[in-house]
C-alpha cells in the first residue's frame, strides 16, 4: 500500500516514515511539507492513500500555506480516483472534521493517539471505507477533538528536563535510558505537541498546562 506524508514539520515526517516502515504492506513513497506539491505528487505518484496535515503554513513566511491541508485534499479527491486521504493532525474541531470529510477525507485521525489507529484509518481508507478515531466519532457533536495531546508519564520527564537545559545524553543519565531511546521519546513528543524543535516543545507544553515552569 503506497503512502504520501504531507506535514510541513520535518521531524513529524521523519517520524511518520519511522512508524510506517514498521508495519507489513506499507511503503511510504514521497513526502513533502507543501499542499501545491501535495497535490502534484499525488498525481505523479498514485499513492493508496495520502497522510494529510490540516495546518500547513507556508515555508517562506510562515504564516498560513496558500494550498492548506483542505484545498490539497479537495483538489486530490476530486481529480485522482483511487488516491484517499486521511487526515493526521496533533487537534482539531467539530468544524475542521466536517470540512476535511466535506473536501473528500476518508478517515481523520489524532496524531496523539495509539499507532494502530492510524493503520486501522489508512487501511480502511485504501479500501474506500471511513477511518475515523473514536475520539472523532464521539465528539463529533460536542466542541474541541483532542484539545490536549495524552504525553505519558515519561514523556512529561522528558520535557520537564528539556526545559531544565539538559542535552540529550544528559536526560538519558538522569532516567537511566539510552540516547536512543529518548530520540524516539522526542519524535513522538514533537509529532504530538506539533512542534519542531526543543524551544517550541517547552514552550507548547507550558500552554497547554503540561508543565508548571514555577514548579
Amino acid at each position: 500500500m503506497r503512502i504520501l506524508i504531507v506535514d510541513d514539520h520535518a521531524v513529524v515526517r521523519a517520524g511518520l516514515r519511522a512508524l510506517l516502515a514498521g508495519e507489513p504492506g506499507l511503503d511510504v513513497i514521497g513526502e513533502t511539507g507543501e499542499g501545491e506539491q501535495a497535490v502534484l505528487l499525488a498525481g505523479e505518484r498514485r499513492p493508496h492513500v495520502v497522510l494529510m496535515d490540516l495546518r500547513l503554513t507556508d515555508p517562506g513566511t510562515g504564516s498560513g500555506a496558500e494550498v492548506d491541508g483542505i484545498a490539497a485534499t479537495r483538489r486530490i479527491t476530486s481529480t485522482l480516483p483511487g488516491v484517499n486521504v486521511v487526515v493526521l493532525t496533533s487537534y482539531g474541531t467539530r468544524g475542521d472534521v466536517v470540512r476535511a470529510v466535506a473536501a473528500g477525507a476518508r478517515g481523520y485521525v489524532l496524531n496523539a493517539g495509539p499507532p494502530e489507529e492510524l493503520f486501522r484509518a489508512v487501511r480502511a481508507a485504501a479500501a474506500g471505507g471511513m477511518g475515523l478515531a473514536p475520539e472523532v466519532t464521539a465528539q463529533l457533536v460536542g466542541g474541541t477533538i483532542g484539545a490536549g495531546p495524552a504525553l505519558s508519564g515519561r514523556e512529561i520527564e522528558v520535557v520537564r528536563l528539556l526545559a531544565q537545559g539538559h542535552s540529550n545524553r544528559a536526560i538519558a543519565a538522569a532516567l537511566h535510558l539510552s540516547e536512543a531511546t529518548i530520540k524516539t521519546h522526542l519524535v513522538r513528543i514533537y509529532r504530538k505537541l506539533g512542534t519542531e524543535n526543543r524551544a517550541g516543545t517547552v514552550s507548547e507544553a507550558v500552554r497547554r498546562g503540561l508543565l508548571e515552569m514555577g514548579g
